[in-house]
């Protein structure tokens, strides 16, 4: 089995580290910070026994996977490994030394990957002089548990790098999408709205935070509503992740955050890791109730589906991935209730496309401005089942 690098030991790394050495492969995981790697021993044996408490392993399960995963003194112990997988901070400054770096310490042949979920393949790949062999494979937290990975080509990528690298992901046990190395690739571009559609209405007035995900939850039927899952992310990542995709974007409005969300993430209230974001998590806290107005919880879910919608309809038109990627990524990366262009169909695109030429029309911004596409199919009477 080809020896697989993580580099970084955060939970994201962690967990790319327990997914390959439970597919059978040896591992090795570096990261500069110091105690980095004794917090994550510490962290993986506190999963891996929960999971034998859980009877989803056995106990012999779990010693070959802690045996295959051996924490290293340097970079230069990545020598050896066939496939080296970057799970860093999200600075590109940062990656491109890093891959500068790896590339001088690995062989020729051995792939060089960045878990980034919104910086350019491209741009990571210009660190390296075989720039061919650099690919994102994006897996999303936590990577044991969740079935999809994005796998991103930049221009310079060789396809042979992609193939291997998606055999390899498959091989997993993962469910890959392939991806154009565009801001956000496929879930973090269509998931914008979600967060930002949502502070929209807080910030307008419309209806309070528990409003808004009971709306999203119950009439929606989305796993969490937008302000929970924020704060399950983390406030400061979340933030971060939108102002990048907005700036990545020439700032198209389309994708502007929130001052609520900056001033929140300035205030250090990231969510459930600060004991406060959104909401108040501190033992002795008052529940917030929401308002249950059927009708306004419809208004709620409406605006926010269909700007995504719109969002996935534009990605299609831009391909940024197979219509079949699309609804595969949004349904299995982020658990959403159903495929966005299936959502589309049922709502009626005729009907999405007056949403948003309404909002358009109300508030004057370039942010809902309907995808060409969308235009298109409403012109032509088509649906995307048939396409």
């Amino acid at each position: 089995m080809m020896k697989i690098g993580i580099l970084g030991a955060g939970s994201m790394g962690s967990g790319i580290a327990q997914v390959a050495a439970t597919a059978g492969h040896e591992v090795v995981v570096f990261d500069t910070f110091e105690n980095a790697l004794g917090n994550m021993k510490t962290r993986l044996d506190k999963i891996l026994n929960r999971l034998i408490e859980k009877e989803r392993i056995n106990e012999a399960t779990r010693d070959g996977i802690t045996s295959r995963i051996h924490y290293g003194q340097s970079m230069d112990d990545f020598a050896d490994c066939g496939l080296v997988i970057e799970a860093i901070i999200e600075n590109i400054d940062i990656k491109k030394k890093v891959f500068a770096q790896l590339e001088a310490i690995t062989n020729e042949s051995t792939i060089l990957a960045s878990n980034t979920s919104s910086l350019s393949i491209a741009s990571i790949a210009a660190a390296c002089k075989n720039a061919n062999r650099v690919i994102g494979i994006h897996f999303f937290n936590p990577a044991p548990l969740m079935k999809l990975v994005e796998i991103i080509p930049a221009i310079q990528t060789s396809e042979d790098t992609v193939q291997s690298a998606k055999a390899m992901i498959d091989s997993w046990g993962k469910l890959t999408v392939l991806v154009k190395d565009t801001p956000g690739f496929i879930v973090n571009r269509i998931a914008r709205p979600f967060y930002g559609e949502a502070l929209r209405i807080l910030e307008e007035g419309i209806a309070d935070v528990a409003t808004i995900d009971w709306a999203m939850t119950t009439i929606g039927g989305f796993r969490m509503g937008p302000f929970t899952l924020m704060d399950y992310i983390g406030n400061d990542i979340n933030y971060t992740v939108t102002e990048t995709v907005f700036k990545a974007f020439y700032y198209d409005q389309r994708y502007k955050p929130a001052f609520t969300q900056k001033r929140l993430s300035e205030a250090g209230y990231y969510g459930r890791k600060a004991g406060r974001g959104y909401y108040d998590y501190n033992e002795n806290a008052v529940k917030i109730a929401p308002t249950e107005d059927t009708n306004l919880g419809k208004m709620i879910v409406n605006r926010v589906v269909c700007m995504l919608i719109n969002e996935a309809v534009d990605a299609l038109f831009w391909q940024v991935a197979t219509q079949e990627d699309i609804e595969t990524a949004m349904t299995k990366g982020v658990n959403y209730p159903k495929g966005l262009l299936a959502w589309a169909d049922e709502k009626g695109l005729d009907n999405v496309l007056k949403t948003l030429e309404d909002l358009q029309a109300e508030y004057g911004e370039d942010r809902y401005r309907p995808s060409p596409l969308l235009r298109k199919m409403v012109r032509e009477n088509r649906v995307f089942k048939s396409l």
